[in-house]
């Protein structure tokens, strides 16, 4: 059966309205357009993303449920305490997001061939970082990368794109992080976008678009401190 996409103008701020998302896939708004850092950013600020394979058309989403962490949702439990002293991990803020995002580009995915974040994608949250939008969570063992997440900082939300682990638990420990490292300046939500088992595990809520629409409208035009993000060393408290 055939569908009806309305392709995006070379305006990198219109956007078709959001009830015209399509039911059957879940989300769907348009197509065409650029990865312009004016077009992304006005993207995530109306609660809409890119979502793309590699030689497919470029596509945007906005879905019917959103994935949600609530401030301290995300805790250091005693058992996951006690594993990162074990391995001595270690933590940092936009330290290595290149290498982030490498590592989340490469690392296989359940039931998917290849992968979404293809070079135009790295090539376009590359240059979001370079205007202070993206940003990322690394965790160090010893001098090595092992594990990790980036996103897409609006206001007083984090827009969670992809995340990685080469050890256990390291991507839950960034995830954790994260929250700790937002919760210095605001209340600490995040936006995983789509539910999965995994995220569904450490306690995301499933948000109807309606309520996620009027969360974001709440959270984007909060200030985000010039210092929050800057390179640095982190601990847990």
């Amino acid at each position: 059966m055939a569908i009806y996409l309305p392709e995006l103008t070379a305006d990198p701020l219109w956007f078709p309205p959001l009830h015209s998302t399509l039911k059957n896939p879940d989300g769907l708004l348009a197509m065409g357009g650029d990865l312009s850092v004016a077009r992304l950013h006005q993207a995530y600020r109306s609660g809409i993303f890119p979502w793309f394979s590699d030689g497919d058309p470029l596509l945007w989403w906005s879905p019917s449920t959103r994935a949600v962490f609530a401030p301290g949702e995300l805790q250091l439990n005693r058992s996951l305490r006690k594993y990162q002293k074990q391995q001595q991990f270690h933590y940092s803020r936009n330290l290595a997001f290149a290498q982030v995002i490498a590592h989340c580009a490469a690392l296989p995915r359940r039931n998917q061939a290849g992968t979404w974040i293809v070079g135009d994608m790295q090539q376009a949250y590359l240059a979001l970082h370079q205007v202070g939008l993206a940003h990322s969570i690394e965790v160090w063992r010893d001098s090595q990368l092992v594990g990790g997440l980036y996103g897409v900082v609006i206001g007083g939300l984090f827009c969670g794109e992809s995340m990685f682990n080469l050890q256990p638990n390291t991507a839950k420990l960034a995830l954790c992080m994260l929250q700790q490292q937002l919760s210095g300046y605001s209340e600490g939500w995040i936006d995983c976008q789509m539910p999965n088992p995994f995220l569904l595990q450490l306690g995301v809520q499933p948000l109807p678009k309606a309520k996620y629409l009027k969360l974001l409208q709440q959270l984007r035009d909060a200030p985000v401190p010039t210092t929050a993000w800057e390179p640095a060393v982190l601990e847990f408290h």
